[in-house]
């Protein structure tokens, strides 16, 4: 087939385009004691020899999927080791019954085991600052991202992405770790109202915390795979958000 100049210059888009929406950092299956079990992840890595900040990355309800690992790979390309936990032991759901079934699956006293044993895997890596280490978290995870932070009092920085909230104040009094938080206007499950009085508590208690309320965003905004709720530019403000804060809060 004869190639035109145009064709050539098509094809030459096309390459561009799709190197663009590759990420440099690939994961690499790391295990760790989690308790008496041995656990695994995902670790990405920047390029260069660091050391860098950490960031512990927490699923959706959905398990440690290809959109989870594709956040934990722009982090990494961001300049921190990103460590993708598997709170599912390998199983990912393609279904929201079989998500639901597995999110109930996972008792609260291992999901803590395996977050503080993420925690203290990142502070145990030569090329990650032990005290620049943050948790990032969607749905689910957004909550786990907050019980990080609730238990955690070395933890730097966490990110909320329409998580589960706490107000007791004897518990947020705990959080050393600034909070950035990004929440859907006309999320059911998590009412703006929750959100405001989650802020409220923070800002009373003098912790440092950025929480956004996207008007017309439902739950799970940011997933592309979330076809009826996606929101494309509420997803994009949320990640500058992200990578705003955790720029200024791991990386001086």
């Amino acid at each position: 087939m004869k190639l035109t100049l145009s064709k050539v210059l098509i094809l030459s888009l096309c390459v561009f385009a799709l190197a663009a929406a590759s990420f440099a950092a690939t994961g690499k299956e790391v295990s760790y004691k989690s308790g008496d079990e041995t656990v695994t992840g995902l670790l990405y890595t920047p390029s260069g020899s660091g050391p860098f900040p950490g960031i512990v990355v927490i699923h959706e309800w959905w398990g440690l999927n290809d959109w989870v690992k594709e956040q934990a790979a722009k982090l990494a390309d961001q300049g921190y080791v990103a460590l993708a936990v598997d709170l599912y032991r390998g199983k990912v759901a393609d279904n929201p019954n079989t998500a639901h079934e597995l999110m109930r699956g996972v008792p609260e006293d291992r999901a803590a085991r395996d977050l503080h044993a993420a925690v203290e895997y990142l502070k145990s890596q030569s090329n990650v600052k032990k005290d620049r280490i943050g948790s990032i978290g969607w749905c689910m995870g957004g909550g786990y991202s907050l019980n990080v932070a609730l238990a955690e009092p070395t933890l730097a920085a966490t990110v909320i992405n329409y998580g589960h909230l706490a107000t007791d104040p004897a518990a947020l009094h705990k959080i050393n770790a600034a909070i950035l938080g990004n929440f859907g206007g006309k999320d059911q499950g998590i009412p703006p109202e929750d959100v405001k009085k989650f802020e409220e508590a923070l800002k009373k208690d003098g912790k440092q915390a950025d929480i956004k309320i996207y008007p017309d965003a439902g739950h799970a905004f940011e997933n592309p795979n979330n076809k009826g709720g996606y929101r494309a530019e509420d997803a994009a403000d949320a990640w500058q958000r992200t990578v705003k804060f955790l720029n200024e809060t791991l990386k001086k």
